[in-house]
């Protein structure tokens, strides 16, 4: 059985496609407050990531460090609205699942604060 949602193709897919990307963007950034918090993050660290980046190496590391926090923060409330969309019941695989998809968010914030950190330190020195 094919599934209906999956027959277009060229342009039409692709402005499909970014429409729904447009959509998930949204309601993450209307729905989650951590992404919200995050992509201000990545607004105002934007500027200091060409001031502080020697190269574009190295601004393409702390762009993309930050950039992964939000990428990961969209898959993790996509993990937790698949679980809250299946029951709300408490049971120990949906409690694993999303503190499964926190701890990664945790460790993609981790990794930018280490990024960010070496980068404000090389420039300090």
């Amino acid at each position: 059985m094919s599934n209906p949602h999956k027959g277009r193709t060229g342009l039409d897919r692709i402005i499909h496609a970014a429409g729904y990307s447009w959509a998930g963007l949204k309601a993450a950034y209307t729905g989650e407050s951590a992404f919200r918090q995050e992509t201000w993050l990545v607004i105002i660290a934007t500027p200091l990531a060409f001031w502080l980046g020697q190269d574009w190496v190295q601004v393409a590391l702390l762009l993309g460090s930050l950039l992964l926090v939000l990428i990961v923060e969209l898959l993790n409330s996509a993990i937790e609205a698949v679980v809250d969309r299946v029951s709300f019941e408490l049971h120990h695989l949906s409690k694993r699942s999303k503190d499964i998809a926190s701890a990664a968010v945790l460790l993609s914030l981790l990794l930018a604060g280490g990024v960010w950190g070496a980068a404000v330190w090389q420039h300090l020195r």
